[in-house]
């Protein structure tokens, strides 16, 4: 605070260092959504999408929703392409995806939020898979589910992982894992899968840590618990942390 303060009393800042350093710490906005959603044709699923934190959510945004399958509807917005529509932030609360007969399949939903001006803000996927019926005990197919939170408890859960990011890109590592295991703990997917890489020898290695050891076996156990909150990708990251 001094030195922003002593910034302001020399005079203007030519070089714009001083904004810089507060856009540091800014917080950064982020969607969240399941990594799995599952339906059955001939039903309306409800799209639980979240933006945290929603101070930093910039006016006149929306969102973009593309991949659906081409003969699914949304229950708010207008279609902008095939499989894609537009949705305004108001619809979240209630928005769902609207399925016909017939329409059974795996589609890659990519969610953006996107400033009237057309630059994408935050972005997040799920995978829609629409089938009559659960697939077999044991195939690789096989899915779980996160625990169904209140509005409140979801709001909490996703700030934690927030907070969590914002560590990880400061490159606290050590209070990063606190806020993921919190959140993890609570039945938030992603956040037991960014606490798992963080032990992961690859993970570590994309974030160039130095002194900070991998740790397998923890890495395992945050794995497996994403997989069992539904984050599919947790199966093949389990086989490749096997392989080593």
């Amino acid at each position: 605070m001094t030195i922003l303060a002593s910034a302001w009393l020399i005079g203007p800042d030519p070089g714009g260092w001083t904004q810089a350093a507060l856009a540091q710490h800014a917080p950064r906005v982020a969607i969240s959504v399941s990594p799995v959603t599952q339906a059955e044709p001939a039903s309306a699923k409800r799209l639980s999408i979240q933006i945290v934190p929603r101070s930093a959510i910039a006016a006149n945004s929306f969102l973009r929703i593309s991949g659906l399958p081409p003969t699914a509807a949304l229950s708010d917005g207008h279609v902008i392409a095939p499989g894609a529509w537009a949705v305004p932030l108001a619809a979240l609360p209630g928005l769902a995806v609207i399925l016909p007969i017939g329409s059974d399949g795996q589609s890659d939903v990519a969610i953006s939020l996107v400033s009237i001006d057309g630059t994408v803000l935050a972005e997040a996927k799920t995978v829609l898979i629409v089938a009559s019926a659960a697939p077999p005990a044991g195939s690789a197919a096989r899915l779980f589910s996160a625990p169904i939170l209140s509005p409140g408890e979801e709001e909490r859960v996703l700030g934690l992982h927030a907070k969590g990011e914002d560590q990880l890109s400061r490159g606290n590592i050590y209070a990063a894992r606190k806020f993921f295991e919190k959140a993890a703990e609570a039945g938030l997917p992603k956040s037991a899968l960014a606490l798992a890489e963080t032990y992961d020898p690859a993970g570590l290695a994309k974030l160039k840590t130095i002194g900070l050891q991998p740790d397998t076996e923890a890495a395992r156990k945050w794995y497996e618990r994403a997989r069992e909150l539904g984050a599919v990708e947790a199966a093949e990251k389990l086989r490749r942390l096997g392989a080593q």
